[in-house]
């Protein structure tokens, strides 16, 4: 496993072992973020220089070990070019951030792209949606196919409300300290007595989890909850947060920073929904598929390849249940009638829906099924 990981014991690789390519302190990304140690710079704004020499610093760490029979890269660029670079046969996974954000609109980017892409054994796509935008940034492309995201269905899976709130409120009590919430990147100080104070009873409950940006709508959903009897738990980081903060003056609403699966798996068995505002094209909606799985229903932006995903909740929802599902890009008023639907459902009806959610995402986004499409590729 290759990447810039500075803490890689953190994760679960399933026995994987990790690497970190001496990569001369520069880290190209899509969207600018602070990592300690690194000089941040967007690849669009790399000089051809500086990426051909970051390229060949993970091609030569990944040629310094056993030779490889399949690499699994993610982002057209720049992971299909080290793929490209390291003489091993390459996947590329195509995802929207590198389209969107660093190669749409840039010629000699998609030009790469487009050569990286003619040279790997396959493209995988999330979404037909990706499937369109990789034609449209890098042109037609050969061996293209459809593989959503999976989804670790054992570890996102239902729970009773009544175990839910003394794990959730235990595991964040492992949280590390922040004091003054200095590190965006970790829980704000004290999530376990707010957490715990906050989700007591039994209130109607909404969770957001995801970037705080403003590509990601949260606030369409701080709209929509105005006037509506529900609390809300907003959870994550970015530079959006205290304008959304901002925004949500007089609402019933926590935030807490990023949490981790630890704690999410307990969290989303505490809510009636989940919402994935987005209001900038995704590639897949992974999120959704998570919430999902725990039998948490969402609902979701109806474009991009958040639609998709909403087109395989609906096929397992209780007839009459489908529009529940989604609602129109934007608009705050469609979202919050939905969510008074999903509100107000009786026990039985709340039921139905939250096993069909999980339905949807075992029997389409589980990490089984996914794994055995991808390797059906170069078998």
């Amino acid at each position: 496993m290759f990447s810039q990981e500075a803490q890689p014991e953190l994760y679960d690789l399933g026995g994987a072992t990790a690497v970190r390519p001496d990569v001369g302190g520069l880290l190209p990304t899509f969207v600018l973020d602070d990592y300690e140690g690194y000089e941040v710079k967007r690849l669009q704004e790399c000089t051809r220089e500086e990426l051909a020499t970051w390229v060949e610093a993970n091609a030569s760490a990944i040629r310094e070990r056993d030779p490889a029979d399949l690499l699994y890269v993610n982002h057209v660029l720049l992971g299909g070019a080290v793929g490209a670079a390291s003489a091993a046969p390459y996947v590329v996974k195509a995802h929207g951030s590198e389209l969107e954000y660093s190669m749409r609109g840039n010629a000699e980017l998609s030009a790469w792209g487009r050569e990286v892409l003619a040279g790997a054994a396959a493209t995988v796509v999330g979404s037909e949606h990706i499937r369109a935008v990789v034609r449209e940034v890098c042109g037609i492309v050969d061996r293209v196919r459809e593989i959503p995201p999976g989804v670790d269905v054992e570890l996102w899976r239902p729970q009773p409300k009544t175990e839910a709130l003394p794990q959730l409120v235990a595991e964040s009590r492992l949280d590390p300290p922040n004091a003054g919430n200095a590190n965006e990147r970790l829980p704000d100080e004290g999530n376990a007595q707010r957490l715990g104070e906050f989700l007591a009873g039994d209130r109607p409950t909404v969770v957001y989890f995801g970037k705080l940006i403003e590509n990601k709508g949260v606030q369409v959903l701080l709209e929509a909850l105005r006037g509506l009897d529900a609390r809300a738990v907003i959870v994550g980081f970015g530079d959006y947060r205290a304008e959304l903060e901002t925004l949500a003056a007089g609402l019933d609403v926590l935030f807490t920073g990023p949490l981790d699966h630890r704690h999410l798996v307990h969290l989303l068995a505490l809510a009636d929904v989940a919402v994935v505002p987005s209001v900038f094209p995704e590639a897949f909606g992974m999120v959704a598929a998570e919430a999902a799985a725990t039998g948490c229903p969402p609902i979701v932006a109806d474009h991009s390849g958040l639609a998709e995903v909403a087109r395989g909740l609906e096929e397992e929802y209780p007839t009459g249940r489908e529009r529940l599902a989604s609602f129109p890009n934007g608009d705050a008023a469609a979202l919050r009638e939905r969510l008074e639907q999903v509100l107000a459902l009786g026990g039985d009806e709340r039921e139905a829906l939250r096993a069909a959610a999980r339905r949807a995402a075992v029997e389409r986004w589980s990490w089984g099924s996914v794994a055995g499409r991808i390797l059906a590729i170069v078998e």
